[in-house]
């Protein structure tokens, strides 16, 4: 009776005699109870030995690197969308060799190189997958997460590093200040309505309506909520002052309040970022655990998930070194390339930043997170957008900020006012679908409608006179948007 036993996953496993003591004194529930504590399965489903500190599902049965094992496999990827983009990376090699051999062709570096980052991102995004199979639930969707947000870094870090911050170059001063704020909003608004507008919609093909946990939507509207109140007050705080004819204020006194407040403002994210982690991972894991699992159990494709080969431990930072390296060069290349694609090819800063740069960076993430809803996986779905959304504001967002500051760059959180407005009804449209904890095809295609008029706007929305608009820096080379009426910038129609 107690010899062998099945356990959760139906793996068989060998009791202990300490178990068979137990079952003699307290009964069969505290050997089961002592067996599960200490013991994992000796086998997984696909019948391989599990490895020491790996969890069963991630358990490849293999050590070190096998090239045609990793290659298969990671054509094969997480899904079949997925598996689909894996037909751009011919994409990769041409726009290394382009930018080399031909760096005058300003247009094609550009257009390879943004398509060249989807299947780099996306071998990030199932790298990172693969990787959380083999650790706990909650830790796992954490770093899949964070993963996922490293193409996101990499851009705002590059963004950063290639700024023009020689005051006398009037022309080029904070060129790409503009994009960063633009890019940060941009990922949310990514997010919040286009990947969730596709989830809701995707599921909802399938069936009349799914429904989701509130331990998922509740606290992820609310951080929402929190990082949109914190993003926007230095924009508030600019807007009120600048356009004010009962306060005095120097231009240079408001740009150096502005930017203290912007700083003071990104620790503060960067604090609520951690108290989130540490609110998942250690007060609150268990009842993460438990919706996670619940939502593995609603998986038509579980089995066939389960029995797929995976990679092994060494493979998996193999793929993400791989990964990260091509997404470095493109967003190298790509970086330099922009203000060449906004001054000369005339497109806005605003559709550069809130909808070119984040529908690259996100996309990835996006084709897994859907592919999670189609599987009637809404949780892990949910997990994936809300959680690379606050991931962005209260982590990406401040980081840039805070790395910024330690290099002696203005960055600072001074958004235009439309993008301030954009997110902050993006926010609360969002909130309003996940406050029932239902969804259906119909909100989904609502989401992704509201997206695309965004969208329109920010590609006709001006550029300012200098390159930039209500911002900071703006009042710093004109001297006239501290004090002109609404922010004092004059706008430039390229169009």
């Amino acid at each position: 009776m107690f010899g062998r036993r099945k356990d959760n996953g139906g793996v068989v496993t060998q009791a202990t005699g300490q178990d068979i003591e137990l079952a003699n004194s307290h009964g069969f529930k505290e050997a089961e109870n002592h067996h599960h504590k200490h013991h994992r399965p000796l086998y997984n489903h696909n019948g391989h030995k599990v490895t020491k500190g790996i969890h069963p599902d991630g358990e490849s049965g293999r050590k070190g690197v096998h090239p045609h094992h990793f290659l298969r496999i990671s054509a094969r990827s997480t899904s079949k969308l997925s598996m689909a983009v894996n037909v751009l990376w011919p994409f990769v090699p041409a726009a290394i060799a382009v930018r080399y051999a031909r760096p005058e062709a300003h247009v094609w570096i550009f257009a390879l190189n943004y398509i060249a980052m989807v299947p780099s991102a996306n071998l990030i995004g199932f790298a990172g997958q693969e990787l959380a199979r083999k650790l706990p639930k909650v830790f796992g969707v954490l770093l899949e997460t964070f993963l996922g947000g490293l193409v996101e870094i990499v851009l705002f870090m590059v963004l950063l590093r290639k700024n023009q911050d020689d005051p006398s170059d009037h022309e080029n001063y904070n060129r790409l200040i503009p994009v960063i704020r633009a890019a940060i909003l941009g990922s949310i608004l990514a997010n919040v309505l286009l990947c969730l507008g596709f989830c809701f919609f995707a599921g909802g093909l399938k069936r009349e309506e799914q429904e989701f946990d509130a331990a998922v939507s509740e606290v992820g509207s609310g951080l929402l909520m929190t990082a949109g109140f914190g993003l926007m007050i230095p924009a508030a705080f600019f807007t009120s002052l600048s356009g004010s004819t009962t306060v005095e204020a120097s231009p240079e006194d408001l740009i150096n309040k502005v930017l203290t407040i912007s700083r003071v403002t990104s620790v503060i994210l960067f604090v609520a970022f951690l108290l989130y982690v540490w609110f998942q991972m250690r007060t609150h894991h268990s009842i993460y655990d438990a919706v996670l699992e619940k939502d593995e159990a609603r998986d038509h494709d579980r089995d066939k998930d389960l029995k797929k080969a995976k990679l092994t431990f060494t493979e998996c930072i193999l793929a993400l070194v791989i990964a990260i390296t091509c997404v470095c060069l493109h967003a190298v290349f790509l970086v330099e390339e922009i203000e060449y694609i906004v001054v000369e090819r005339h497109v806005s800063d605003s559709f550069m930043g809130l909808i070119l740069v984040p529908l690259v960076e996100k996309a990835a993430e996006h084709l897994t997170a859907v592919d999670e809803a189609w599987d009637n996986q809404m949780n892990f779905a949910l997990a994936h957008v809300l959680g690379a959304t606050i991931q962005t504001a209260l982590f990406n967002g401040p980081l840039v900020v805070i790395v910024g500051w330690g290099l002696g760059k203005a960055m600072d959180l001074n958004f235009e006012i439309f993008n301030a407005v954009v997110l902050i009804l993006a926010i609360i449209v969002a909130g309003n679908f996940l406050r029932d904890g239902k969804s259906n095809y119909l909100e989904g295609a609502l989401c992704i409608l509201i997206y695309i008029i965004i969208a329109v706007a920010a590609f006709y929305y001006p550029d300012p006179v200098s390159g930039h608009s209500g911002t900071s820096e703006a009042s710093a080379t004109t001297g006239e948007a501290a004090t002109g009426t609404g922010g004092g910038a004059k706008l430039r129609f390229l169009r």
